[in-house]
């Protein structure tokens, strides 16, 4: 029944990062989903991992709780993993319904080694790869700043990693915070990015509601085919002097006026 419900409220696009509410997720999951399901969203990704569960139910009892509110288990930011633990995550990640198996941050204390990092995210991806699971890398600003080697880690994952085992969710703001331009790594890396963080940025370059801020996403939303993009989440770290509750219906009416679908 309330996946009926809410199946009918309003026009259903996108996706929601969990992250986004991972306060209201802490105090009451099913009320917090239904909500997410309420304003509009079909997808979500999940950030909520720990000890075999998500959000404190096991695998199967989230997925279960997600079909019955008419939200779909699309990606799942899974920042703990090891190579010693991936096995089980991979596992869980799987039972939960989930296609794609993000590394929000650089696993194991390997921001600073970005060959390391490469040779992590090849192994994992091949493990993906093997249950039926799709890993993807997620970045922030760092990634794009020269290392003391004179390397940039993005562009290095990039052109060390075998696309069929990694590609990149790209983080939309963090890009832009990093002072370059999403549409000319999509260029200079076509198809590697398959999914997008879609957040925006106010003048004063903090975390504000798509739609809200000033990155161009129409101009970015057209170079979807060349992306590889296949899903978009919005995010929002902060919601500063609104509730993320509130954040995320101001987000989901400005997903559909720029023209997402």
């Amino acid at each position: 029944m309330i996946g009926m419900f809410v199946a009918n409220a309003q026009q259903k696009i996108g996706g929601l990062a969990l992250y986004t509410v991972r306060d209201n997720m802490g105090a009451d999951a099913k009320a917090t989903l239904m909500a997410v399901a309420e304003a509009g969203y079909k997808n979500i990704e999940a950030a909520g991992y720990r000890d075999g569960k998500f959000y404190n139910m096991s695998p199967k009892d989230f997925h279960n709780l997600l079909k019955e509110v008419g939200l779909t288990p699309i990606s799942t930011h899974q920042g703990g993993v090891t190579l010693e633990n991936a096995d089980k995550m991979i596992a869980d990640v799987k039972a939960a319904g989930f296609k794609y198996f993000v590394i929000p941050v650089p696993p194991m204390g390997l921001r600073d080694d970005y060959k390391q990092l490469a040779t992590v995210l090849s192994t994992l991806g091949e493990k993906c790869h093997k249950a039926g699971l799709k890993l993807l890398y997620h970045n922030h600003d760092f990634e794009f700043k020269k290392g003391n080697e004179g390397i940039v880690t993005i562009d290095y994952l990039l052109e060390n990693t075998d696309p069929k085992y990694v590609n990149f969710q790209m983080d939309l703001f963090w890009v832009t915070k990093a002072g370059e331009d999403p549409v000319a790594y999509f260029k200079k890396y076509p198809g590697r990015f398959k999914m997008w963080h879609v957040k925006d940025m106010d003048s004063e370059g903090k975390f504000a509601p798509v739609g809200k801020g000033q990155i161009n996403f129409s101009d970015i939303l057209a170079q979807k085919k060349l992306s590889g993009m296949e899903y978009y989440m919005v995010e929002q770290d902060k919601t500063f002097d609104i509730t993320p509750l509130e954040a995320i219906k101001i987000s989901h009416k400005g997903l559909i006026q720029i023209g997402f679908k």
